[in-house]
């Protein structure tokens, strides 16, 4: 008994120096484990596939030179046409972009700005305005950062130091920092040109082609939380200027446009003649609104609910450039008319939800989409479009691994 004793007491102090001896060196082999984790480079294992974006631009006589904003991933940016597409804005910022503008007159200067419009559950915000003057080789954060969400961004066509930016503020709660900004030094200074209340923002804003003067602008009153979503209300509205933004009026009221409350609402004017304006607005009689002189007065053309579902996520309206009567509106499909809105014919397209459309005002069937499958391009009317599987910036809820070897991997992408 003495002996089993006199061994076990043995075998626990053998144990005890042996921790004592062997904590230290453990310590530092604890912190070489860390030391080699941290010099591990992350690397991109795919799919290569698109994700959501809310923004895209196009250049005026470059038809194979683009750019897109990821809600998830940063700009974008093609020079083939859409067949393969670069990251320009890794290491200056990245995050959620929602809009992107290309100077017409220098095309060097492109203006980004972040925060996505498509407000889910889940939506992301940005870090305000950000400029490049080098085609996207570099970019300069030129303010705004309490913006959250920035859905358009208009430039004057003949000064790219002149430029406009629609502000929707935060989603979660009130803020000053919302409504239609202008800078006139290329966003070194910005002033607040349209300001409705604190829980309104702006939505969209469009510029006369013909005369950049006469603007019009829409502000929009929207709450989104995690588990809610409020759509309308006080300070929702739609908007004129005819002094570059000096002055406003607020149009809502103007004969034709429907009545009570009011969402969301998207804005276009027509290049071909700009006495037409488009309107697509959320509300009980919402649909499709056309006005002949600029606004005075309107006329609903179309309440079809495939143009104007789940009006939170969608509301765009863009106008050919070349075609008085021709209009597109996104929504779940893509939708075109050509004979001033009263019937749409659908376009086949890559991929469905789409949230912003840009065209090239010298050729119609010339267009660049954003939508939940990223970026396409198009060179024939939307009967062919460029892949999505070439621009890695899917969204993904959850990623996981089984126990195979090699070990397979699982994510559950947004769209």
């Amino acid at each position: 008994m003495k002996s089993v004793l006199h061994a076990s007491l043995s075998l626990g102090l053998l144990i005890f120096l042996a921790f004592v001896q062997t904590s230290p060196s453990s310590a530092q082999s604890t912190d070489e484990g860390g030391q080699f984790l941290d010099g591990l480079d992350f690397r991109a294992i795919g799919p290569f596939r698109g994700g959501r974006s809310a923004a895209v631009a196009g250049v005026p006589g470059k038809p194979l030179l683009y750019y897109f904003g990821a809600t998830g991933g940063g700009v974008w940016k093609t020079t083939d046409g859409g067949q393969t597409w670069s990251n320009i804005s890794d290491g200056f910022f990245g995050g959620s972009i929602g809009a992107v503008a290309v100077s017409e007159w220098d095309n060097n200067v492109i203006y980004a700005g972040g925060g996505e419009k498509t407000v889910r559950g889940n939506v992301s915000h940005g870090y305000g305005m950000f400029r490049s003057t080098d085609a996207g080789k570099t970019w300069k954060e030129i303010g705004l950062k309490d913006s959250r969400h920035i859905p358009r961004i208009r430039i004057h066509p003949r000064n790219p130091d002149l430029v406009y930016a629609a502000v929707l503020g935060h989603l979660a709660g009130p803020n000053s920092e919302r409504g239609i900004y202008r800078s006139e030094d290329g966003g070194e200074t910005w002033e607040r040109i349209l300001f409705v209340n604190d829980e309104a923002g702006a939505i969209d804003i469009a510029m006369d082609p013909n005369n950049p003067r006469i603007l019009f602008a829409s502000t929009w009153r929207v709450k989104r939380t995690p588990y809610s979503l409020e759509s309308g209300g006080e300070g929702s509205g739609l908007w004129k200027s005819t002094d570059a933004g000096d002055t406003w009026t607020n149009i809502s009221d103007s004969e034709g446009l429907p009545e009570g409350t009011l969402g969301i609402i998207g804005v276009t004017v027509s290049p071909v003649n700009s006495d037409r304006v488009w309107a697509m607005i959320e509300a009980d009689e919402g649909g499709l609104y056309r006005s002949e002189d600029g606004g005075e007065k309107w006329t609903r053309v179309n309440d079809d609910r495939n143009l104007r579902q789940r009006a939170w996520y969608y509301t765009r309206v863009y106008a050919d450039p070349q075609d008085e009567d021709g209009v597109v509106v996104l929504n779940v499909g893509f939708w075109k008319s050509k004979d001033g809105g009263k019937s749409f014919q659908r376009i086949t397209t890559p991929h469905g939800d789409h949230h912003d459309l840009w065209i090239a005002p010298e050729d119609h069937d010339r267009m660049v989409v954003a939508d939940d499958g990223g970026a396409q391009v198009t060179f024939d009317g939307g009967i062919n479009w460029s892949t999505y599987y070439n621009q890695p910036t899917a969204q993904f809820y959850r990623g996981t691994t089984d126990n195979h070897f090699p070990y397979r991997i699982y994510a559950a992408q947004q769209d």
